[in-house]
């Protein structure tokens, strides 16, 4: 375990580098939403998926933009991050992550693992998937109620199985997002997950963001929030494989103690999405606004947009807010993640300070 001082240190560094990417980003992690469309309901979902008819990408668009990447990019250090919805729902799933294998692309994906059977684990691991994250968001009753979705526990944990017993995956990890209505079931899952050979459980916070908005009592207390990253940290010093993601700044007590990484929002410098229409944005959690919209792939090189855009991702949201200009944890912070940021009220969404960390105690001169 790392000391105050050692971790503020290495934040600091973390704080130039980011800097540096406002000026030059680099592209590690490109999003493809292949779809909206998908077979569960949940109370979360921050891009309100579902029985959604809209404008997708053919294969044929698909083949032309990831030749440009290539062209333009490279595959050696970048990763195709597959979502949606539901990526399985799309009969042509094959044919379009098929192309991206042969181009040298390495990829992964995040399911509701539902349409996963052995068959559809093998198609996987011959189409190039390495890693997945399978969405399992509770126990069974909790799970089926926050995805309105009867039977959705069993065929996910099916679905898990399968890819287990097929094999050839780089890593298969287990997320769940964590309730306030589910958060007492956190010691009892882990024993499940504990009996089968996941290689990591991703334990999240549900955002006070998409059709969450609409369910306030799913939303965690203070008491949720600490029991939550206690959970988290006694789980990982007893060398256990759970994480939390990659969202928030946590304070110096639980910053690189609940994950293998210091917070650092990379929406627009290391992360780039394009939507199931073509639209190119930073990252897919990030409020559907026209002015995010940076371009579509139907009409711009992607290439182009990446140099020339993404200007209202690469700043300071700090900055945009007094509360945060004078809190001294904004050097490490800048505004949180910018998928919890208010752009209306130019506010965070989600602040930790007061629930897991006191800025005057961490900093006794102010």
């Amino acid at each position: 375990m790392l000391n105050v001082d050692q971790k503020r240190e290495y934040m600091e560094r973390l704080r130039d580098y980011r800097y540096g990417l406002w000026k030059t980003p680099r592209l590690r992690h490109l999003f493809l939403e292949l779809t909206l469309r998908c077979n569960e309901r949940c109370l979360h979902c921050g891009s309100s998926c579902g029985d959604v008819c809209s404008e997708e990408l053919t294969p044929a668009q698909y083949r032309r933009f990831l030749d440009e990447v290539k062209a333009d990019f490279g595959t050696q250090d970048k990763m195709l991050c597959i979502t949606g919805g539901e990526p399985l729902l799309r009969a042509d799933f094959e044919e379009i992550m098929g192309y991206a294998k042969s181009l040298g692309f390495r990829w992964g994906m995040t399911s509701n693992a539902t349409l996963i059977n052995d068959e559809k684990a093998r198609m996987l691991r011959d189409c190039g998937m390495g890693t997945i994250s399978v969405s399992i968001d509770g126990l069974r009753d909790s799970h089926d109620a926050f995805r309105r979705t009867e039977g959705g526990w069993d065929k996910a944990m099916a679905g898990v199985e399968s890819l287990l017993r097929v094999g050839g995956f780089h890593h298969v990890q287990v997320t769940t997002v964590v309730t306030h209505r589910n958060i007492g079931e956190l010691d009892e899952l882990f024993r499940i997950f504990d009996k089968m050979d996941i290689d990591s459980w991703r334990v999240i916070n549900i955002e006070p963001m998409g059709r969450a908005k609409q369910y306030p009592d799913l939303l965690l207390t203070p008491d949720d929030y600490r029991t939550l990253f206690e959970f988290i940290r006694n789980q990982r010093i007893a060398g256990e494989p759970v994480c939390y993601g990659c969202s928030h700044y946590l304070g110096m007590e639980y910053e690189r103690e609940v994950r293998d990484w210091y917070f650092h929002c990379t929406a627009g410098t290391q992360i780039a999405s394009i939507c199931a229409n073509g639209d190119i944005t930073a990252c897919l959690d990030i409020e559907r606004r026209p002015e995010f919209i940076q371009g579509n792939i139907l009409r711009d090189r992607f290439r182009d947009v990446w140099e020339t855009g993404f200007r209202a991702f690469r700043r300071d949201l700090s900055e945009e807010n007094e509360q945060c200009r004078v809190c001294s944890e904004r050097r490490y912070c800048h505004g949180d993640s910018f998928h919890s940021w208010d752009h209306d009220r130019n506010e965070p969404l989600l602040c930790l300070k007061g629930i897991l960390f006191d800025t005057e105690a961490q900093n006794p001169q102010k």
